[in-house]
């Protein structure tokens, strides 16, 4: 099931001291789940799903706001400081989970692959010449447009519009895919979407 996990410590996390890493697990080597988080709790280190903040509309203007914001984003009303609904235990409900096991069993084998993996890590960091195999893609992405306009081309191509993915090693980092070279010209495109971006 599991057949890789990789961690990212947290080093020196003055906002948020319970946070001790970042985790990505990938199962069967063919689908990878990032930012997990492992917790320092009171019984000890948790895995928390991923998960994205919850918003509701202004009901001045329909524009989405975080749960905790007190004014709107857009035309600056005040908002309902008490809107946020509460789960079983009385708990406002402020996140949602993206991706999470759905029965006990399979929570137990993801957090026992998760723990074991943040305890070897932690050792591996002790060591001089300690990299980190986590993949960060703060910067990784381009959003230039005529890169953006040549894959929607290429997906009504009948190709894929996702870059190719390496497949994980053995604890090393992913190798870069061959690049796509993006072709700018009008030549083929007729007047369908994207003709005339240069």
């Amino acid at each position: 099931m599991i057949t890789e996990v990789r961690i990212k410590l947290m080093e020196d996390n003055h906002e948020n001291e319970r946070l001790q890493a970042f985790c990505s697990v990938t199962f069967d080597d063919a689908y990878v789940v990032r930012d997990l988080k492992i917790i320092e709790g009171t019984k000890g280190s948790f895995v928390a799903m991923p998960s994205r903040k919850l918003t509701d509309r202004c009901p001045g203007c329909g524009s989405k706001n975080h749960l905790r914001a007190r004014f709107c984003n857009q035309c600056g009303g005040k908002l309902d400081e008490d809107r946020a609904t509460r789960d079983a235990d009385g708990r406002v409900k402020l996140h949602a989970d993206i991706a999470h096991p759905i029965n006990s069993a399979c929570r137990e084998v993801i957090q026992t692959a998760v723990i074991k993996a943040f305890q070897e890590e932690k050792e591996r960091s002790k060591q001089p010449g300690y990299v980190c195999t986590y993949d960060d893609y703060d910067g990784d992405f381009d959003t230039n447009l005529t890169q953006v306009v040549g894959e929607l081309n290429g997906s009504r191509a009948g190709t894929p519009s996702y870059r190719p993915h390496a497949a994980h090693g053995p604890r090393g980092a992913h190798a870069r895919s061959a690049e796509k070279k993006v072709t700018t010209s009008n030549e083929n495109r007729g007047d369908g979407f994207g003709a005339g971006i240069m």
